[in-house]
């Protein structure tokens, strides 16, 4: 067990606090004076950072903040008013980040003093997912909270809420592949587009309902992640990242030129939507019903992905994401292990990519394009790489946040990225972290 000593410095020694490198002696005074140039010198610096930042800013954002036109009276508007708040914010923004940056790193350093040997971080998304007497309350609380939406909010706002749930699937099945894998996939919406065109084609040509075509659209969706993983098997990091890239423009492109197959463009329509044992529904019940899906769908997911990390194979994702070479001397199949990551994080896309299908009763290519994938995976880098509850929190975010900044008419998408940009800044490892597990063995 490690002991502490402390040790008492007399009176007549306490004048000389420092040493330079050489080992002369080096009074308090000069030790403060040294310290407090240090000190404005760094200020400075990031005065003049803070400084070059602003005029950076203004440079981006002077067409949009600065110039209007008016197309009907063929005039330009110049807000010059707009540039002096946009250099304000973000000179003192930046300037507020340093600080708390700074903090942020007195608080860890100290902290790390703190630690013993005896003590370990518990890992509190952990305990909520696992420890039924706390799991299931708040599951229960949350449940409630949800399924009382329909009631007191409009058909508008129960179709967002729709959309939010599903990136919240979406967010959960690439946290699979990207998160606790670490296999980068940018082209993850060709198998969401697999799971949409699977559900209108079978309905198109065989009349296939929504509960048949659910489970083969998530099935079809992992055959595809898995014609995926064999090519890539060998490649990692920016070139895994091009390929998948390649395959998801290649799905898109297949599915907007091959007419025959797709009707191109122009898409296919009247896809029917969820049935409940044959009952007639207006819009509005549809809609609160496909919502009640949805919250099952997510909570099924969450039970599945939470187990999947717990289980062998999850142990085996986070080794591969680790440390790809040790990962294999370790003996852990590399194949099986990317394959499995591919095909089970392409299914939950398919099974979205038929609900897709089925709340807009209408599919064509232009729905699956790139920016669907980045999206998606801004979803898992903001909640935290390979935490649950962060891309569940992270999706419902980025899916709400543009909707209640319609206020904000023409900046509501330039306030977007200024929040996503601050929160990199302050919270890199996203919205809540995951804790790296620790086993403390008593001898």
């Amino acid at each position: 067990m490690a002991e502490r000593f402390s040790y008492d410095v007399p009176r007549q020694e306490s004048k000389i606090l420092r040493q330079d490198p050489c080992g002369t002696a080096v009074h308090p005074a000069r030790v403060l004076k040294i310290t407090l140039n240090m000190n404005n010198t760094l200020a400075f610096q990031h005065l003049k950072k803070a400084f070059l930042i602003a005029l950076w800013f203004c440079f981006l954002t002077f067409p949009i903040m600065v110039i209007k036109v008016n197309p009907y009276e063929e005039t330009v508007v110049w807000r010059w008013q707009n540039m002096l708040y946009v250099a304000l914010a973000s000179f003192f923004l930046y300037l507020l980040s340093r600080t708390f940056l700074g903090w942020k790193t007195v608080q860890e350093e100290k902290k790390k003093l703190r630690i013993t040997p005896d003590r370990v971080k518990k890992n509190w998304q952990h305990i909520l997912l696992n420890e039924p007497k706390i799991f299931v309350p708040v599951l229960g609380v949350l449940l409630v909270i949800f399924s009382a939406f329909p009631l007191y909010l409009s058909t508008y706002q129960i179709n967002i809420m729709i959309t939010a749930l599903m990136y919240v699937v979406l967010g959960l099945g690439l946290n699979i592949v990207v998160g606790v894998a670490g296999l980068l996939d940018l082209g993850y919406v060709a198998f969401y587009a697999v799971g949409a065109y699977t559900y209108a084609l079978l309905n198109l040509h065989f009349g296939i309902g929504f509960w048949t075509a659910l489970p083969i659209g998530g099935l079809l969706a992992a055959c595809f992640g898995i014609l995926l993983g064999f090519p890539v098997l060998r490649l990692r990091g920016d070139y895994l990242a091009i390929v998948t890239l390649g395959f998801g423009e290649i799905i898109r492109l297949v599915l907007e030129n091959w007419t025959e197959f797709s009707q191109g463009p122009s898409g296919i329509s009247n896809v029917p939507r969820p049935g409940l044992f044959g009952m007639e529904m207006t819009l509005d019940q549809s809609i609160s019903y496909l919502y009640y899906l949805m919250i099952a769908l997510v909570i099924f997911t969450v039970f599945m992905v939470n187990r999947l990390q717990n289980s062998r194979i999850g142990r085996a994702w986070f080794a591969l994401r680790e440390d790809e070479i040790a990962c294999q001397a370790m003996g852990i199949d590399k194949t099986k292990t990317k394959l499995t990551a591919f095909s089970l994080g392409a299914f939950w896309a398919g099974m979205v990519g038929v609900i897709f299908a089925a709340k807009t009763t209408f599919v064509n290519p232009s729905s699956f394009t790139f920016l669907e994938s980045a999206i998606i995976l801004c979803i898992v880098v903001l909640g935290g790489m390979g935490s649950i509850i962060g891309v569940i929190i992270a999706a419902l975010v980025l899916m709400l946040l543009p909707e209640y900044l319609r206020a904000f008419a023409d900046y509501r998408m330039l306030v977007f990225g200024a929040t996503l940009v601050i929160m990199m800044i302050f919270r890199p490892k996203g919205l809540i972290s995951t804790v790296r597990r620790t086993y403390n063995i008593k001898s």
